[in-house]
């Protein structure tokens, strides 16, 4: 790593070990500071209620509670997850019932814009619901450094990432898509970055009046997308990252780590070519085409991934005029009388 950001990784890294429940939520309270817990859902009945049932018992019903409110977004799960989660003690928001006058579309992103026009807390944790190693002190040491550190405006979760095959646990052989495409980009283009261990975690908290004035791809080019984003608004004193241990979750197959990888990569596009220069004179793609044998020979299927983005919350008539802010005036690519969205304005 160059100097400056060895000298930030050794600044702005800590351990969940280091932070306790009891010391920030004394912080919390002297700052008149308020959390959200988000967790985005499709389809997590297996693993969502451990998770909101710890966060309810260790963080929440305390005499001193470090949570103020816990809220599971449900992205048109079509098993019992929202069951699951109200039983364990979160609040259900369906993604669709959420700023209903743009029409919602797919995608991980597009549930975590959403939660800030249903949450109320200054700053927001995000957790993923298909943790199996999820414990309190994922969420404590996220919000350890924002809690004590006012300069802090986004803490990135970084962690061990096994890959259990079913049979056996492969050491760090998880976080394909982090080292095959999100490391290589972010040492090559932004190499402030390249002290980041876990860039596409998905465990990550920060300040709401950061997220306010950030885009949000709706898939999942929201991750890489907030952590660049960030640096570029705030510069990267303003990013911490916690080691949380191990993580276990649901391990993807290689054609879904492909398409992660399209949306990843089409998001880094949209940040180094805003204004579309290199659209216009090589036709870049947006579809990815993958193949499979059939009975007759080799199939194709084709996806898009052109990965729609919506424009930063701020600018969002309802969401400004409920927080009480002076609207941002919306950029003149974003169609919000359609849908709120941009497609990052090459087309």
């Amino acid at each position: 790593m160059r100097p400056a950001v060895s000298a930030w990784f050794d600044r702005r890294t800590s351990t969940a070990s280091q932070w306790s429940a009891p010391a920030l939520a004394a912080a919390k309270n002297a700052a008149d500071i308020t959390v959200s817990v988000v967790l985005p859902a499709l389809n997590e009945q297996e693993t969502v209620g451990s998770i909101v049932a710890t966060i309810r018992r260790d963080l929440m019903d305390g005499e001193d509670p470090l949570v103020d409110e816990l809220v599971v977004i449900d992205s048109g799960s079509h098993d019992d997850t929202a069951h699951v989660a109200s039983a364990a003690g979160a609040q259900i928001i369906r993604r669709d019932d959420v700023l209903p006058r743009l029409p919602a579309v797919p995608g991980k992103g597009e549930a975590m814009w959403r939660s800030l026009a249903a949450t109320s807390g200054d700053v927001i944790v995000f957790i993923d619901a298909d943790l199996r190693s999820f414990t309190p002190a994922y969420v404590v040491g996220l919000l350890g450094p924002l809690l004590t550190d006012p300069t802090v405006s986004l803490v990135k979760a970084m962690y061990e990432r096994p890959y259990d095959s079913g049979s056996t646990l492969v050491h760090a052989g998880g976080g394909r898509v982090t080292e095959l495409v999100a490391r290589p980009l972010l040492n090559l283009h932004w190499p402030e970055l390249s002290g980041v261990v876990q860039p596409l975690a998905g465990e990550y908290a920060a300040r709401r009046a950061l997220l306010e004035r950030l885009p949000f791809p709706c898939g999942y080019g929201v991750e890489f997308a907030l952590l660049v984003d960030t640096l570029e608004l705030l510069g990267l004193d303003a990013i911490a990252q916690v080691d949380l241990g191990v993580r276990l979750h649901r391990h993807h197959d290689e054609r879904r780590l492909g398409r992660m990888a399209g949306e990843i990569l089409q998001t880094a596009y949209d940040r180094l070519d805003p204004s579309g220069v290199l659209r216009r004179t090589h036709g870049l793609g947006s579809t990815l085409s993958q193949f499979d044998r059939g009975d007759d020979g080799f199939e194709v299927t084709t996806y898009e991934i052109a990965g729609l983005q919506r424009p930063p919350m701020e600018t969002i008539a309802e969401y400004a005029a409920t927080r009480g802010l002076a609207r941002v005036v919306v950029a003149e690519d974003y169609d919000e009388d359609a849908l709120g969205q941009t497609r990052r304005g090459l087309d």
